[in-house]
């Protein structure tokens, strides 16, 4: 006798498109649910049929976009992607509260294996499996129906025609409470799954209409220096530019934070400068605007690409080196002489595949012998890329003699841990930077007597460390609170330099409330090394200030 195999029921490409809208709209929407919960005007039975309304607003955009894909051989696969990146959006915003947009996405891409490591975790495991896997297994185990294809072609037709008119109709009914919540609550509009990612996507690929196109354009061609103008100099300047990682200036004890982070650098004659605002709230949105002309307004608008400050020092003459201790140089160092030393596993710095900031110290030197002569006596720009403060991870970025606040949390779910772990982790690291950079002087001081030293520390962004529920960074600049868009930044001149450059530390540290950002950064390398050029402009360099004082 043998027993008959279970009838499956064969599902219409209209019913999957409903069914997966639905899920996706409601329980891939979860950290919009959580937000939605603490709007104030949103509240008893008003705030739930707005909640009601809200998602079905959502399923029908979602059906409309599915329904251009529902066809046997492409709906399966365009549910899967949709699941995929709601799934993984959801941990991120439940987990630490950021949004999904753009620049976080452009983050994500450029992400390296082990800053994704830091990532993984059981909480992102079983949101993933839940949100994506078993219905992925549910959704590929079901056979589809073969309608004709004029027959499938009005059906897509319909369901995109009839979702958008459902859509548009419910948004009337609610359109009060939705334009007063998108406007009041701007960072909503980047928690709205899975159509966050889809635009995130398609800004970046399919809309590229504002996006800079064309060849590189050349910049500072004319640039010279203008502290040669007598010949080679006995002792050429040397520049270190510390790029720091995901440090906030409120967690500078050198800035008025009432913790101890800063016992060495508190200790040299150093300006720390308190009001600076960065160019964006993630190391690919901030990175390369950090090193532009143009400034952060401008630089979101340019319609072509340009060189960058490091090209205008070379055609100037000095020699420029770029060390990197981090996930890359986001296309900066593309002209410019370039070691990673986190792929150099010396033992005493480095563990498994990360090493320790300081192994950019221990190999300066070699590296530098490498660029032209010629240059090197003309003068010398080494950009010191960190690891900085680099999240959630924070606990692996600093050695256990630098763990000064503890207990820490070991947890990449950082909102698993008590809070207050969270900050000990996080400040911890930032005495370690403290140390770094007071390393980097000392190096420094040691090399008076062939060059003339300084340095200059900034921050790419801020970090976010539960302030509202919010953890690491990647908000809208729009709506990013200042502890991501506020950042640390420390000039170091000594002796010598003060007097090659006519600038005043003691000027410098009268101006430490100024308020700075990374636009002033192009112009004022360029100024702090003499260089002339027309792309220079002295409004913006805050060193000028305090030349000849």
């Amino acid at each position: 006798m043998f027993l008959t195999p279970p009838v499956r029921t064969v599902r219409s490409a209209t019913t999957l498109v409903i069914v997966a809208s639905l899920w996706l709209s409601i329980l891939g929407n979860l950290a919009l649910w959580k937000t939605l919960l603490d709007v104030p005007d949103l509240t008893g039975w008003h705030g739930v049929a707005f909640g009601v309304a809200f998602a079905l607003i959502i399923a029908c955009v979602v059906a409309s976009l599915l329904s251009l894909f529902a066809w046997r051989f492409t709906l399966k696969p365009a549910i899967s992607l949709l699941l995929l990146f709601t799934a993984f959006a959801t941990h991120y915003m439940l987990m630490y509260g950021i949004v999904v947009d753009t620049p976080m996405l452009v983050n994500v891409l450029q992400t390296d294996t082990r800053e994704a490591r830091d990532q993984l975790s059981w909480q992102l495991l079983g949101t993933v499996l839940g949100l994506a896997v078993l219905p992925l297994i549910w959704l590929w185990q079901q056979p589809m129906t073969r309608p004709p294809l004029m027959q499938q072609m009005l059906r897509n037709g319909g369901l995109f025609a009839g979702a958008l008119i459902l859509a548009f109709g419910t948004t009337q009914l609610v359109f009060q409470d939705f334009s007063s919540l998108m406007r009041n609550y701007t960072e909503m509009r980047y928690q709205i799954n899975p159509l966050n990612s889809v635009y995130a996507v398609l800004d970046m690929t399919v809309i590229p209409a504002e996006r800079p196109r064309g060849p590189m354009q050349s910049l500072g061609r004319d640039a010279r220096m203008a502290l040669h103008a007598g010949g080679t100099p006995k002792h050429p300047p040397l520049l270190v530019f510390v790029l720091g990682e995901t440090a906030r200036s409120q967690s500078f004890s050198l800035n008025g934070y009432q913790r101890n982070t800063n016992p060495r650098l508190a200790l040299e004659n150093v300006t720390s400068f308190t009001q600076v605002s960065a160019c964006g709230t993630s190391t690919a949105e901030s990175l390369p605007c950090m090193f532009s002309h143009l400034g952060r307004t401008d630089f979101a608008k340019r319609s072509n690409e340009f060189e960058n400050m490091l090209d205008v020092l070379q055609h100037a003459g000095y020699a420029v080196l770029w060390m990197d201790n981090q996930s890359g140089c986001k296309g900066q160092c593309a002209r410019t002489p370039y070691v990673n030393t986190s792929d150099l596993k010396l033992p005493e710095y480095c563990q498994g595949d990360e090493c320790r900031d300081t192994v950019m110290l221990a190999r300066v030197d070699a590296e530098l012998t490498k660029l032209p002569a010629e240059r090197r006596a003309r003068g010398t720009v080494v950009v010191m890329h960190q690891m900085g403060s680099h999240g959630p991870a924070y606990f692996k970025r600093t050695p256990a003699e630098f763990k000064k606040f503890t207990p820490e949390c070991t947890d990449t779910s950082l909102s698993q841990c008590d809070r207050a772990q969270v900050i000990n982790a996080y400040d911890n690291t930032i005495v370690f930077t403290d140390y770094f950079l007071s390393r980097v002087i000392g190096w420094l001081k040691t090399q008076e007597k062939n060059s003339t030293p300084a340095m200059l520390y900034v921050s790419d962004h801020g970090e976010s460390l539960g302030e509202k529920n919010m953890y690491l960074h990647g908000l809208p600049y729009s709506v990013a609170p200042p502890e991501q868009t506020t950042v640390p930044m420390v000039t170091w001149l000594s002796p010598g330099f003060e007097q090659l450059s006519r600038v005043s530390t003691r000027c410098l540290q009268a101006q430490r409330d100024k308020p700075l950002s990374h636009d002033n950064l192009f112009h004022s390398v360029l100024g702090l090394m003499a260089v002339k050029t027309s792309v220079y402009q002295r409004e913006r360099d805050f060193f000028a200030a305090c030349e000849g004082r």
